[in-house]
Order: C-alpha cells, then sequence, then structure tokens
C-alpha cells in the first residue's frame, strides 16, 4: 500500500484537481515520480463572480502539462469565439477570458476546457452571477399639472432586488396617516388628490436596496398651473366711422402661469398693425385700441386668456354709426339683345335707400317699379340694388347714376354700360375683276365692338397676314384689304373676309384664289399656368388646305433664346400641356397646324410667365376609423407649390386639452395613422403640408372617438356549456343559503352557525378557570341592556404597552338598537391596550 504521503502525486497522475496555491509545486514532483508525461492540470483565477450590468470582467484560465487546446464555453455550452462584447487571449497554457459592459443575458457558468495530444481532456468553471444597479430612467423635472386634477409624479426606478421607494416633501417622510391626499403607487409614483398651488415644491424620490446597502435618489421639482380667470369693466362700445375715432377694449386677468392673451374677431386673431394697437399694463390688464374706425369695424370682439391650465373668453360689442357710402359699382358690357345687371352696394348704419337714374335723358328708376316699356326694374336688399335691363338696345349704351340716401346723408357714383355687338359689314359691293399677274384690292370694312380681328379666307383656306408670294393683306382699324396678283387660273375664284370678335363672327364673299396649307391657328389663350406647367389652348384654323389637319406643332422658348422647342398635340385636340418648365420665367409660345400637305403657319407668338416657387395649398383631408383606439387620416396632396410636399405636420389633441401633440408624415405618404387615442373623446387636428419654400396654411379637423365597446353578459355566457351554467346557478344558491344563516345567527340568534358556536363556548367554559379573562382576538359581545355600545373584556398580554388591531380580528357584529335598526357600522375598531391593562375603543369611519 502506498503511503498517504505519496497521495497528491498519485492524484496529479490520475488528473485530479488541486487548489492552484499547491499545483505547481505538487506538479514538480509529479513529473519526477510519474515521468515527463503527467495528466493535465487546470485552474481558473476566480470561482464565483458577482457582476452589475455594465461593468467588465476577465477570468484567466491556466494549465499544467502539454496542452495542445484551451478553450472557453458560455453557460449554454457553446465555443466562444470573439466578439465586440467578448475577447479572447490565448498563449500555450494560459487563457483569458474577457467581457464588456455585461448584461443580465450573460450570467451563468463559464467553462474552460484543455486537451493534450492524446486527446484527453480537463475543465474548470467560474459562476457570473449579475445585478441590477439602483437606477433612475428618465425621470423629469419639472412635471407640472393642473390645478385640481389627480397628478401622479412619476419617479421611474429599477434594480435587483426590486427597490423600496420613499417620498419626501420639505425633508419629511410622506405617508397616507399625515397626507391624506398622498399616495405612494404600486408604480413607486407618487399620486396627489386635488392638487393645488400649496403643493408647488420639490419632492425627492429616494430609493434603496437593503440587501446590497445600496441608496439613492432625485429631486423632482412639482408645478402647478391654475386656470385663467378673466374679466371686463365694458362690454358694448357706440363709435362712429370715418372721424378718426379710437376705441379701447380692457380685459383683466389672473392665472399661473400668467395668462397670454390674444384678441380675436371673426375667428382671426388680431395682429398689431396701423388699425389695431395692444398695451399690456401691470395687475393683468390688456388692452386693445381700435383706430381710426369705419364701418367694417364694428360687431363682437373676444378677449382670450390662455395658459397651461386651460382658456377663458369674454366677448366685446362695437357699435358703428356710418354716412352711407357707395362701395361696389362697376362698368358693365352687356351683348346687344341680352340682359343687363348692374349691381349698386351702399353701406351705412342705418342702411341707406337706393335709387337709380339715367344720365341720358335723367329718367328715373326706383324699387319695385318697372318702366313704361317693361325693360327697366330695380330689386333692393340690405344695402343692395340691381337694376334689370331686358332686351338691351345700343340707345341704352351710356352713364348711370346710382344713389344712396339715409337720415344721416347720401351718397352717389356714376357708371358706364357698354354695349358688344356683332360686326356688321359696311359694303355691298363684292365682286373684282383682274387677270393674270394683275394686281388688285379688294377691300373689306366692318363696324363692331370690340373690334373685330380680321382675316382673308379663299375656299376655307385662310391667308395669312404676312401673305402669299402673290397676295398682301394691309389692315387698320375696321378695314382690311386684299392685294391678289393673280398668278394663274387657279388664282381665280371666292374669297372670303371673316370678321371675328368675341360676340361673333361674320363673313362677306368676294370673287377671285386659294392655299394648300392649313392656316394659322388663333385666340392662342394660357391657362392653368404654374411653376412647371401651362396649358395652351388656342381655336382650329379656319382653313385647313382641303387636308385634314393630323396635328398640331406647338413651339415655345424663354424670351431671350433662340432655340424654340417643340411639342404635338394629341391626334387633333385644341389643348396642349406644356411641361419641364422653369419657375419664375417668361416664355413665348406659336402654334402651327399641320396636314399631309405640311405645316402652316404659325400663329401669333405669345407671352406668359411662369409662377415663382412658393409654399403648397392647404392639404384636403379625409378620416376613417382605425382598429382599436386608432384614426386614419387621409391626407390629399393639392398644389404643392411648384416643390415637392416634404412633409405633413399633423397636430392634433382633445377638445378638452391645450397641448398638441405632432406627428410628422413624409411628403409621399397619403395618410396619417393617430394612435393610441382616447375612447368617447372629440379630437382637433391641425395639418400643414411644408416644401422648402415652407410651410401651408393650416387645414383644420374635428373627428370623435366612440365609447368603448362593451363586454355584454350575453357575450360572457354565449362561451359556456349547459354544465357551467348550472354549476354557477348552484354556486349563487349555495352563496345566498350561508348569508341566511348567517343573518339568522346574528338577529334571531338561531341556525346551524349559532348552533355551533354554543357547542364550542360551552366547552371553552367547562375548561377554563371561573374569572379567567377571554385570550386576545377572541368576540366582542353585545350587551343587551346596553345599545349602541360595545363591551370588551379585558386582554390579559403581560407586557404589552399599546396596540392597534383592525376590525378584521374581531367578530364583526352589527350594533342594533332595541327596534332591531342598525345603528353604527364600524369598518375599522382600534384597540388600545395600555399598561395598566385598560382597554380603549375608538369606531373609524362610522356612518350614521
Amino acid at each position: 500500500m502506498i503511503g498517504a504521503e505519496l497521495q497528491p502525486f498519485i492524484d496529479v497522475c490520475s488528473g485530479k484537481q488541486w487548489p492552484t496555491t499547491m499545483l505547481t509545486l505538487v506538479h514538480v514532483l509529479a513529473v519526477l515520480v510519474c515521468g515527463s508525461h503527467a495528466a493535465l492540470q487546470i485552474s481558473i483565477s476566480l470561482n464565483k463572480v458577482e457582476l452589475s450590468v455594465g461593468e467588465s470582467k476577465f477570468f484567466i484560465c491556466t494549465a499544467i502539462g502539454e496542452p495542445v487546446r484551451l478553450e472557453w464555453y458560455n453557460p449554454q455550452g457553446e465555443l466562444i469565439m470573439p466578439s465586440k462584447r467578448m475577447s479572447l487571449h490565448t498563449e500555450t497554457s494560459r487563457s483569458r477570458l474577457i467581457i464588456y459592459n455585461a448584461i443580465v443575458q450573460d450570467a451563468g457558468i463559464y467553462r474552460c476546457e484543455a486537451a493534450d495530444a492524446s486527446g484527453h481532456t480537463v475543465e474548470a468553471s467560474v459562476v457570473l452571477e449579475i445585478y441590477q444597479r439602483l437606477t433612475f430612467r428618465d425621470v423629469q423635472s419639472p412635471q407640472e399639472f393642473r390645478h385640481g386634477e389627480m397628478a401622479e409624479v412619476v419617479c421611474d426606478v429599477i434594480s435587483s432586488p426590486v427597490p423600496t421607494v420613499v417620498w419626501y416633501y420639505q425633508d419629511r417622510e410622506i405617508t397616507e396617516e399625515h397626507h391624506s391626499r398622498f399616495r405612494v403607487l404600486a408604480n413607486n409614483n407618487l399620486q396627489i388628490q386635488q392638487v393645488t398651488k400649496v403643493d408647488e415644491g420639490v419632492y425627492r424620490c429616494e430609493a434603496s436596496v437593503e440587501a446590497r446597502g445600496e441608496i439613492d435618489f432625485v429631486d423632482i421639482a412639482v408645478v402647478v398651473n391654475v386656470p385663467p380667470v378673466l374679466s371686463v369693466f365694458q362690454q358694448s362700445f357706440n363709435s362712429t366711422a370715418d372721424y378718426q375715432e379710437s376705441v379701447t377694449f380692457t380685459c383683466i386677468t389672473s392665472g399661473s402661469p400668467d395668462p397670454m392673451v390674444t384678441w380675436h374677431r371673426k375667428g382671426q386673431q388680431l395682429e398689431p398693425s396701423e388699425q389695431y394697437m395692444f398695451n399690456r399694463m401691470e395687475g393683468g390688464r390688456s388692452m386693445l385700441t381700435i383706430r381710426n374706425i369705419r364701418q367694417a369695424d364694428g360687431g363682437t370682439y373676444t378677449c382670450r386668456a390662455t395658459n397651461k391650465a386651460g382658456l377663458e373668453e369674454r366677448e366685446l360689442f362695437l357699435k358703428v354709426f356710418v354716412q352711407p357710402h357707395i362701395i361696389q359699382l362697376k362698368n358693365v358690357t352687356a351683348v346687344e339683345g341680352s340682359a343687363a345687371m348692374i349691381s349698386c352696394v351702399a353701406e351705412g348704419e342705418p342702411l341707406p335707400d337706393i335709387s337709380w337714374r339715367r344720365a341720358s335723358d335723367g329718367q328715373a328708376f326706383v324699387d319695385g317699379v318697372k318702366s313704361q316699356d317693361g325693360r327697366f326694374e330695380v330689386r333692393g336688399r340690405h344695402g343692395k340694388s340691381v337694376l334689370t335691363i331686358s332686351g338691351v338696345k345700343l340707345s341704352d349704351l351710356g352713364r348711370f347714376d346710382c344713389e344712396a340716401l339715409s337720415r344721416i346723408g347720401g351718397h352717389q357714383k356714376s357708371m358706364f354700360l357698354d354695349i358688344e355687338y356683332i360686326p356688321k359689314f359696311l359694303t355691298n359691293y363684292t365682286i373684282y375683276y383682274s387677270w393674270e399677274e394683275n394686281p388688285v384690292n379688294i377691300s373689306c370694312y366692318v363696324m363692331s365692338n370690340p373690334p373685330a380681328t380680321m382675316l382673308w379666307r379663299r375656299e376655307r383656306f385662310t391667308i395669312s397676314a404676312e401673305g402669299t408670294f402673290n397676295t398682301r393683306v394691309h389692315s387698320a382699324e375696321g378695314k382690311s384689304v386684299l392685294e391678289v396678283t393673280p398668278m394663274s387660273d387657279r388664282d381665280f375664284g371666292r374669297y372670303n373676309c371673316t370678321a371675328r370678335n368675341n360676340i361673333g363672327v361674320r363673313y362677306q364673299e368676294f370673287i377671285l384664289a386659294q392655299a394648300d396649307v392649313p392656316s394659322n391657328p388663333y385666340s392662342v389663350r394660357l391657362s392653368a399656368v404654374s411653376q412647371r406647367l401651362a396649358t395652351v389652348t388656342f381655336m382650329k384654323p379656319d382653313s385647313h388646305g382641303g387636308v385634314p389637319i393630323s396635328y398640331y406643332l406647338v413651339q415655345y422658348k424663354e424670351v431671350g433664346s433662340l432655340d424654340w422647342r417643340d411639342a404635338k398635340s394629341h391626334s387633333v385636340q385644341t389643348t396642349v400641356v406644356l411641361t419641364g418648365l422653369e419657375p419664375n420665367t417668361t416664355y413665348e409660345v406659336r402654334i402651327a397646324a399641320v396636314n399631309g400637305k405640311g405645316q402652316g403657319e404659325f400663329s401669333r407668338t405669345e407671352s406668359f410667365q411662369t409662377l415663382p416657387i412658393r409654399e403648397p395649398s392647404p392639404p384636403a383631408v379625409h378620416g376613417q376609423r382605425g382598429m382599436g383606439k386608432a384614426y386614419r387620416l387621409g391626407l390629399i396632396k393639392q398644389d404643392d407649390g411648384g416643390m415637392p410636399i416634404v412633409e405633413y405636420i399633423v397636430k392634433y389633441k382633445t377638445d378638452k386639452e391645450e397641448q398638441w401633440m405632432t406627428k410628422l408624415v413624409p411628403g409621399a405618404n397619403d395618410f396619417a395613422m393617430l394612435q393610441p387615442l382616447q375612447w368617447n373623446t372629440r379630437y382637433e387636428v391641425e395639418i400643414t403640408a411644408r416644401n422648402v419654400k415652407g410651410l401651408s396654411e393650416p387645414t383644420f379637423y374635428q373627428f370623435f372617438m366612440p365609447q368603448k365597446p362593451d363586454i355584454t353578459a350575453e357575450s360572457l355566457f354565449s362561451g359556456l356549456g349547459l354544465g357551467a351554467v348550472v354549476g354557477l346557478g348552484l354556486g349563487a344558491l349555495l352563496l345566498l343559503l350561508v348569508l341566511v344563516d348567517i343573518s339568522c345567527f346574528f338577529l334571531r340568534h338561531c341556525g346551524l352557525l349559532m348552533c355551533i358556536t354554543r357547542t364550542l363556548c360551552s366547552k371553552k367554559t367547562t375548561t377554563s378557570g371561573k374569572g379567567k379573562d377571554m385570550e386576545e382576538g377572541k368576540a366582542a359581545y353585545l350587551h343587551p341592556a346596553t345599545p349602541n355600545r360595545i363591551l370588551i373584556q379585558r386582554l390579559r398580554t403581560p407586557g404589552l404597552r399599546e396596540k392597534h388591531y383592525p376590525a378584521s380580528h374581531l367578530m364583526k357584529l352589527p350594533l342594533k338598537e332595541e327596534n332591531g335598526k342598525e345603528s353604527l357600522k364600524p369598518d375599522t375598531i382600534e384597540i388600545k391596550v395600555h399598561s395598566d391593562n385598560s382597554i380603549h375603543t375608538k369606531l373609524d369611519d362610522i356612518k350614521e
């Protein structure tokens, strides 16, 4: 048998582990005893480590022998590979594992394993425990609340194990016993019922972990905002317009923080200007001065005081007296034979009466009376009078006077009635003779209003204003001369003189040539001009040259440029949209018709200017209910102002709140999802579009979130089978029987519970000595002769100074008067046992 003194060497040879402090010496001796091929030994510098979240640690694994492999394994048994949070430094017989910024998931048993050339492996392990330090998470200070509301001061603190939180105010611990309106909630927040200005101050949230002796705190400032209170000295004011008069309104406000006072009229906030002047004085006085009062200034004005806690408004009324003044009377152009309506609008306080007079003959026209020929009639109401002329004649052309009269004064203005009519030809000479190479002038005379555009046509082909090699057109107002030099028989035939204005067109035929390409389009107009688009409309040529028109060629260029750009119409449509234009740039445009023969003459060059880049138009919105507590707000993009919409700014709030919530929606989106929202609440939404130029005017929208869906009894029981329903019924019946038995016990001193009580009490009386006091916790009894009182036997408890016992430690006996009516309902009975063994009772929360 080998002696005990050689046992360590044998253990080393067999692979048994020994403490690190003895391992080196034992290994040296083991090599001498066992030979140079001793078994591997491995150890780790630490056996168990506690580490807090976020800290870093390293472990050293040392092997004695000739290892060919030295590896680490994580708590999941996986081979550890180097990463950002775990680093490995391995040498021949030594390996260091480093763990950076530890997290909770890093906890567990880590193994270091070594293997020699023969495949023999040994391992060692270390236990890593990780805990969370005491940490306050995003605690805000100050925290603001509205006067009178239920305030909840948030203190979010975490640790492992769960910390103990205590609140302090003015260096005193907050307890429900001394602070009836204060309560510490389960989530460690402090709840203050009906918070007031007195509750403002700095509150301390102190958290501790007793197991580690760790403690920390954070101070939170609580601010209480008081809604505005507003009053006015005078609510109604009178003034006369156009006399440089001024009126000053005064509002007095109070609140915390100091309310901001704004003045409003017709739903719009008033801004400082030459007309409106604002002043704010001490004592919460805010004044609005309206200078140079006019009639339009009369009406209701609103003084509005707002702060974080709320809003209050008061209305003030300004009545303005004004002399009659005609504010709208325009010249009118009527078409011969149609009806003309002339409108005259006058203002004044009181409203004036309006009458009409024709200047050419002095004839007057009054309200409700027709003229002798029945063509003139006046209708007036609320300061507006309309003179209607039926079947307008050229003789009606001229000046008309409108007169407004009231008891304060009068005012007169005049307008001019212009008559437009279709062109009229003034000559009947229509036959002209000529021969080849002999020029001839064909004259066409026209009278029209507005002046007519005159052009020549031959067999429905238009002769351009520039003429051809053998024709010429000489134009003047009301006259056009066609000079024709016939070169062959084809130049003879019918020629047409066309006179056109916006009322109509007239033709007169003359005898004599032709054209083979389309005439030029005319009446070129530019519409829907934006920053990068423009719509060109035009009239088709009067002559297509005998060949149908294929398309229209639209040429356009920037003013000053020599390079025309081409655009083609779709088929023979007379509307072409020009794209890719530059903002705020002047362009020239002309149109030519193209048929199979070739391209006709261009129209007259027209100029237009694209709009500059500006803010987008307000977006259009429509809404629909989303799922649950969400609302989908559809966004319909309007004019983007020449640049893409970058984003929509959606602000929303309830109608009872002042604080807006903001949501940014990318410009490419066509909806915004608002969530989470409150049930049974009306919301106000303000949507603004933004491009690189700026913000659009806001669009306002309102919607209402419905009541939260109820779970009805039918839905609750619909999933229950017949057996479950029967079981519930039997349970309810059993509970009713128990309640009846308890009632009999207290009211009639009978029943099953009374029988059991008497049996138990009689056994206790037999075994206990006479005069022995009742033990602590037994029932209190009513003395039959002393209603409205509780007689509690003294509790013999040596050494007991004072205790408070809840009523649940006593039998809760309803106290009855002799007539059986309930007189007292104690929720809690406080029992104080003093050193002299006397007992005092206190009934809390007694309801009469």
